[in-house]
């Protein structure tokens, strides 16, 4: 496995940094996590498949990871778009191949949608673009709410938590086991902390009010785009979100995986890297 580079940060706003990591040359590629995870769920799958013939920058989504995040402002699809076109924008990245897994997919997304011209491709990695009642809501939603959610946020992660986490966890990876690599090395205590449920909750109530107006602007965005899901996931229905969303976009196609869940990015790599490619350097 490739060792990254240390973690970077960008000031977009006067009281909000976001951290990234950069590594490799060539075509530029954005990296963006999803839930219950951080940049490193991205790179420990994609960075060897992808180092040799990409620039690859990797961002902590605001409020994950070692980013940082305001209470409320910087909750949901759109306004994570905007933050992170405000980070590409400070370090100057122009027209990459944006690739995000299920929520990161959908701020993906938004990102095309906001700026087409400015983007290569989009490689959405089970993505969540129809809005719904899911299960992040009924854990994390009530946890938003200031101060009441605090209080339960604080207790839940004295008691519930330690073992609500890693049970969540392996079910993002089933039908597949947590590859060694994510065992190893992945932040386990940045992504299962107090702060980071009270952001989940906070994001998946925003998301509900941001996935339809998503969806219908997408409809008229001409950006390649390239759909991978596993159909075996167990978090994202692929019949609800991914293939119908290849559907209604003017250049999208929707790749099955088969026997894959919803972490298929750690077990089709190369697959999706090539994809990447192929975006980076179409004309």
């Amino acid at each position: 496995m490739n060792r990254l580079p240390p973690h970077r940060f960008v000031r977009i706003l006067d009281d909000l940094e976001l951290s990234y990591v950069e590594k490799g040359s060539g075509p530029d590629v954005v990296l963006i996590h999803g839930t219950l995870t951080a940049l490193e769920d991205m790179t420990l799958a994609l960075s060897d498949s992808l180092a040799g013939r990409h620039r690859m920058i990797a961002f902590d989504r605001p409020g994950f990871g070692r980013s940082g995040r305001r209470r409320f402002l910087d909750a949901g699809v759109e306004r994570q778009a905007a933050r992170l076109w405000d980070a590409l924008d400070m370090l100057k990245i122009r027209t990459p191949v944006l690739v995000g897994h299920s929520f990161g997919a959908s701020v993906a997304l938004a990102m095309a949608v906001a700026r087409p011209a400015c983007v290569k491709g989009v490689v959405a990695l089970a993505p969540i673009v129809f809005p719904e009642f899911r299960l992040e809501h009924l854990i994390f939603g009530p946890r938003a709410p200031f101060p009441a959610g605090d209080a339960l946020a604080w207790t839940a992660h004295r008691t519930a938590d330690p073992a609500l986490f890693p049970l969540l966890w392996r079910a993002m990876f089933l039908p597949q086991g947590l590859p060694e690599s994510v065992v190893q090395a992945f932040p386990f205590g940045l992504a299962g902390g107090q702060a980071a449920s009270v952001r989940i909750g906070e994001d998946c109530l925003a998301a509900s009010y941001d996935l339809g107006p998503l969806v219908a602007r997408a409809t008229t965005c001409a950006t390649p785009v390239r759909i991978f899901g596993g159909d075996r996931d167990l978090v994202v229905r692929n019949g609800l979100h991914g293939r119908p969303l290849g559907g209604i976009m003017p250049n999208a196609e929707f790749v099955d995986l088969p026997g894959l869940g919803h972490m298929a990015h750690h077990f089709a790599a190369d697959r999706i890297a090539r994809a990447i490619h192929e975006l980076s350097i179409a004309n």
